[in-house]
């Protein structure tokens, strides 16, 4: 199967590189004449492409971000996504609060989710049926292959025409809001951002196992691998080639 990815010495390295492709594809969106979406990942790794993303000169003023998923916490709360992103992006890279789109965790699950999808819908002037493209998707990837908070064993993975759904994490015990798999390969573009060494075993599984996403959602799109490309550093990459 052949995935397009890219190893680097180190998590850093790995996440500047991330973060300059990400600017490269925005940078082309916004020769579109439209709005420019960017729809970010939480995580320990997304910290430090947030931190090369902020540093950088790029007119924020253009894009609109959206997150991938989040935690059903308050934003101030630690294990918000919406709040670390905000503390290491949108705040020291002043992005406009006005383009920022955040999914509202401390509403009931399915109030999050209806809420985010209903902004989504009005966002991208989506007609029925239709699902929103992203102009660049950032995605992670759990030591259990899980992307987004799709998570083994969820059986939304098969959902195509979704837009986003309060699932509950069973290993977790908790809900998360989550895009669906149908906006995830809807994307005009998509990084997957994967450091550190537990991250081996699985990457060989996603890139070389039967495709089986039930198993492996970080499998989504490797079928298609069109406009995907994934950067490792070389502990996640070590079992690879």
């Amino acid at each position: 199967m052949s995935v397009n990815w890219y190893a680097y010495s180190s998590p850093d390295d790995a996440a500047a590189h991330c973060a300059q492709r990400v600017l490269r594809e925005l940078e082309t969106a916004l020769d579109a004449k439209r709005p420019v979406s960017l729809a970010v990942s939480g995580g320990s790794t997304p910290k430090l492409m947030f931190g090369h993303l902020a540093r950088t000169r790029f007119d924020w003023r253009q894009v609109h971000l959206f997150f991938v998923d989040e935690r059903c916490v308050a934003p101030t709360d630690p294990d918000s996504n919406y709040r670390m992103c905000e503390e290491c992006f949108i705040k020291p890279a002043h992005f406009p609060l006005s383009h920022v789109h955040r999914i509202q965790g401390e509403l009931q699950p399915d109030v999050a989710a209806r809420l985010y999808a209903e902004e989504l819908r009005a966002f991208f002037e989506l007609a029925p049926g239709e699902l929103p493209a992203f102009d660049v998707i950032h995605r992670g990837m759990g030591p259990d292959a899980h992307t987004a908070s799709l998570f083994p064993g969820e059986p939304l993975i098969e959902d195509r025409e979704g837009i986003c759904a309060a699932v509950w994490v069973t290993k977790l015990s908790k809900y998360r809001v989550t895009l669906l798999p149908g906006v995830l390969l809807h994307a005009r573009h998509t990084v997957v951002l994967a450091a550190g060494a537990d991250k081996a075993d699985p990457l060989y599984q996603v890139f070389n196992a039967e495709h089986d996403p039930l198993h492996y959602p970080s499998q989504i799109d490797t079928p298609h691998g069109r406009n995907v490309a994934w950067y490792l550093d070389r502990a996640a990459a070590a079992k690879l080639d």
